[in-house]
Order: C-alpha cells, then sequence, then structure tokens
C-alpha cells in the first residue's frame, strides 16, 4: 500500500495526481481502523496504570486527565483560529518535506532510508510545533483514538472539551497537505527538467511511498 498511515497523506497523493481517487477511501478506513485498535491496545496494556492514577474515573480534563494520552487537546490559551492556523502549517510542512525525500529528481534520500528521513522529519515538526495542541497532522491518528476514547468511558466529552476542539485536527490537516503539496510542485517540482520515460515512471512509484 505504499504505508501512507496518514489520510492527508493520502488525498495530497490524490490531488495531484500520484494515487487514485478510488483507493483514497480505502485508505482512510484503514487508517481510521489501525488508529482505533492501536488506541485499544494501548488502554488494554495500561489499564491498571490508568484505573490507578484515575481511581478508576477516566476524565478528559482537570488535573488526572488521561484523554490526552490519546488524541490531541488545545492548550487553555489557544483558540481555535491559532489552532487551525497552527494543524495547516504543520501539516503543509509534513507534506511539503515527504515531497522532496521522495522526488528523484531532487538531491533525495538514499534509497531504503526514506522512513527514517520521514521518522525525523515529524519528530522535529513535533518538537517544534507540538506546544500548542501536540501536533497531530493526522485526521485518522486523532479522529480513531478520540472516537475509542469516547466508547470506552471517557464519553462524549472527548468532542466538546476545548471549546469543540475534535474537528480541528481533521479539517485543517487535510487542507494543510493540499497546501503542502500544492507549494512543492509550484516552486520546486515543475522547474525539474523534463524527465526520461524511465525516470518518470519511477518517480511516480516513488511518491506512491512503495519503499516504504
Amino acid at each position: 500500500s505504499g504505508g501512507h498511515i496518514n489520510p492527508a497523506v493520502s488525498l495530497a497523493m490524490c490531488v495531484t495526481g500520484r494515487l487514485k481517487w478510488t483507493k483514497l477511501p480505502i485508505y482512510i478506513l484503514a487508517q481510521l481502523l489501525g488508529a482505533f485498535v492501536g488506541a485499544a491496545a494501548v488502554f488494554g496494556i495500561y489499564y491498571d496504570a490508568f484505573m490507578e492514577y484515575s481511581d478508576g474515573k477516566l476524565e478528559v480534563t482537570g488535573p488526572n486527565a488521561t484523554a490526552h494520552i490519546f488524541a490531541t487537546y488545545p492548550a487553555p490559551y489557544l483558540s481555535l483560529i491559532n489552532g487551525f492556523a497552527d494543524q495547516v502549517m504543520s501539516t503543509a510542512i509534513l507534506l511539503l518535506a515527504i515531497f522532496a525525500i521522495f522526488d528523484t529528481r531532487n538531491n533525495s534520500v538514499p534509497k531504503g532510508l526514506e522512513p527514517i528521513a520521514v521518522g525525523l522529519l515529524i519528530i522535529v515538526l513535533t518538537c517544534s510545533l507540538g506546544m500548542n495542541s501536540g501536533c497531530a497532522m493526522n485526521p485518522a491518528r486523532d479522529l480513531g483514538p478520540r472516537l475509542f476514547t469516547a466508547i470506552a468511558g471517557w464519553g462524549m466529552e472527548v468532542f466538546t472539551a476545548g471549546n469543540n476542539w475534535w474537528w480541528v485536527p481533521i479539517v485543517a490537516p487535510l487542507l494543510g497537505s493540499v497546501l503542502g503539496a500544492m507549494t512543492y510542485i509550484i516552486f520546486i517540482e515543475i522547474h525539474h527538467s523534463d524527465p526520461q520515460s524511465g525516470e518518470e515512471n519511477e518517480m511516480h512509484g516513488k511518491y506512491e511511498l512503495t519503499n516504504m
């Protein structure tokens, strides 16, 4: 599948012609399911720790809140507008850099090391832009665990906390991904020299992230 993991990445690939639109719903469904199961696994493994920490009560806000372990929530000072801009910017940078990493006509990352480069990129973005709201950059990584917490004991407050924050890490990364991808294409990719036929096919395969 190429290991997209992130609906924002898959959407950007579709918008730029790197992935068929018919595949997008399947990718997103699998990504959401994977995030949901991952959250369930974490909760199961650390169930006793959760119960001990919160005296058996799973809270979304307050001093014993634990919902933020699974999904992103805004810092107390963060407005929805600022948080939306935060997510658009961080995801745009993510996609711009991913396109650069997998562009064979760049001075690209050595073949086989692309996943390491993407992992380091995510670490850098999380460390530099994660203070406001956790730097989701991935609708599935946020919505999947949020759905799990809603049914696992935290309740529907997971959708109302933070001034109804839940939609921001879904919509903003999708918008940011397209912005980042188009920025790369307009300012970098279209200025490459025309590729040979074989090189173009190789580039298309790289953009599918098949090496991951």
